[in-house]
């Protein structure tokens, strides 16, 4: 797969997945959907499951499995999903995406030569100042979890909760032999059982030159 020509029924399909991410909606829909509501990073849970409802065909779900690692989708080679902000909290443009574990791309490009990316790029809006949406999460999820709970023992900060989200463009990225040295290694930390988490992969989307791209029309 080497071309725009070859994935354009990928490209079609990616027209018809909503643009414009409502926080609160979204929950509610992943919720009845029971996929990965009570996360707080929900826009890419979000966006794996716009891609299952939209993108199936060309794309079936999930995808291979390798180790602890499951792909999202798979269509010719396995793929994944992720959704960027393209600007963090203060404003300040960020272009570092964080994907797959290390170890299940590389054997994932030595068994299938490739493997591809699908990231919906956009500009979030954050947490409203009485932290509303975060109090409604909590809420809805049944009060505080038990993570949230440890952090305000330890008097540690809460972070920024993503509310909304305008999807700008959708890019479609392959990765392979070729390319995957221009990959960076992002380490994990560690487990909450202390045991140190595989490193994953990231890419500046600058580096990359996508397959093909969706821009969503004003």
């Amino acid at each position: 797969m080497n071309s725009e020509t070859v994935i354009s029924p990928l490209l079609e399909k990616l027209q018809d997945i909503p643009f414009e991410w409502d926080g609160r909606k979204a929950i509610l829909e992943l919720k009845e959907a029971n996929s990965r509501w009570r996360d707080m990073e929900w826009i890419g849970f979000y966006f794996e499951y716009l891609c299952s409802c939209h993108l199936q065909p060309p794309l079936s779900f999930p995808g291979p499995k390798y180790e602890n690692t499951k792909f999202d989708g798979y269509w010719r080679i396995p793929w994944d999903f992720k959704a960027h902000t393209s600007l963090n909290p203060k404003g300040k443009a960020q272009h570092s995406v964080i994907i797959n574990d290390q170890n299940a791309v590389l054997r994932a490009i030595e068994e299938h030569k490739a493997v591809g990316l699908i990231v919906a790029i956009g500009q979030a809006r954050f947490n409203d100042l009485d932290r509303s949406f975060q109090r409604w999460h909590s809420q809805l999820k049944g009060g505080q979890s038990q993570y949230e709970l440890e952090r305000i023992e330890r008097q540690a900060n809460s972070r920024v909760r993503k509310v909304s989200m305008r999807i700008e463009r959708f890019c479609v990225y392959e990765i392979d032999d070729s390319t995957v040295s221009l990959l960076k290694i992002h380490p994990q930390g560690r487990n909450s059982n202390g045991r140190p988490r595989p490193p994953k992969f990231r890419f500046d989307l600058r580096d990359l030159e996508p397959l093909g791209e969706v821009y969503v029309s004003r």
